[in-house]
């Protein structure tokens, strides 16, 4: 399948899919090539003047919008809410062509629900993206199915390279990545606000705060993503001896921050697990 000339269909919309949405049109791909479905004619409404030439159907105004995307699709991306991703399988599986690429980036759901909805032998990927991918700078990890080739996940890869970094991890470190890079940017935004906030305290107008602490969070990350870039090396680089930075740096460590953020982090992974297995239902 050629990345040039396929029919990529988006199924649900939100912000998660919609991000990655954005990062491909962003990225070159033509938007008549490209279609979504969502609820409400009014979000449809919206997307298409968002994304001009982008084929949006509302399912409250046609019931069958799911069906006639599906069925036109080379890849599929799911993007329903978890506890709707079984009932729109079941309503697409009918009309899938047996090489369509399913991609689910719905949180917590297994590649063994994922695959037990659908047709023996369609291709089915498990995603974690993250909301940078709306701008070209998220990450992306891709769990091939049992019947994902090499060739779909080079597919899969080639197409969502446009939102960021795309990794391949195997399924069981999918609530891992998602800790730290699915939920991650809701850590750096918490961060800005602690910032902001930390600023006022100490006499800053918070509209000064808020810019300071926005633009600094975002100078770092792009310093982050230059090639070879080590975080540890560039904190060490900015803290000298006895100085404020230092200061600054020794009391997050008696606090345990490192602690409190793998904490965090376990607890959204032991999240993750639970969803999965709330979704799968008994054994």
């Amino acid at each position: 399948m050629d990345t040039g000339t396929m029919h990529l269909t988006f199924l649900g919309c939100g912000s998660m899919n919609e991000a990655i949405l954005g990062g491909i049109l962003a990225g070159g791909m033509p938007a008549d090539r490209v279609s979504a479905t969502v609820r409400r004619p009014e979000r449809a409404e919206e997307l298409r003047e968002r994304y001009a030439g982008l084929t949006v159907l509302a399912g409250n105004e046609d019931p069958e919008a799911n069906r006639t995307a599906a069925a036109a699709a080379d890849v599929v991306v799911v993007g329903v809410k978890p506890v709707g991703v079984a009932a729109l399988l079941a309503e697409i599986a009918p009309v899938l062509h047996p090489g369509t690429v399913v991609v689910s980036v719905a949180a917590a759901v297994s590649l063994e629900l994922l695959e037990g909805g659908l047709p023996d032998g369609q291709p089915v990927i498990r995603s974690m993206p993250n909301t940078p991918s709306r701008v070209g700078r998220g990450v992306v990890s891709l769990s091939a199915g049992t019947h994902a080739t090499d060739a779909t996940m080079a597919l899969a890869a080639e197409l969502l390279s446009a939102t960021g970094r795309v990794v391949q991890v195997p399924e069981e470190q999918v609530d891992a990545v998602s800790a730290v890079s699915g939920s991650g940017p809701a850590y750096a935004f918490y961060l800005a606000e602690a910032m902001a906030r930390a600023g006022e305290e100490l006499g800053l107008d918070p509209d000064l705060a808020a810019v300071l602490a926005r633009d600094t969070v975002a100078g770092a990350g792009y310093m982050l993503a230059e090639p070879g870039a080590d975080a540890g090396a560039l904190r060490r680089a900015v803290t000298s001896p006895n100085g404020t930075t230092e200061a600054a740096i020794r009391s997050f460590d008696e606090q345990d921050l490192p602690g409190v953020v793998a904490r965090g982090a376990r607890a959204a992974a032991e999240r993750a697990a639970a969803i999965t297995a709330e979704l799968s239902g008994p054994k």
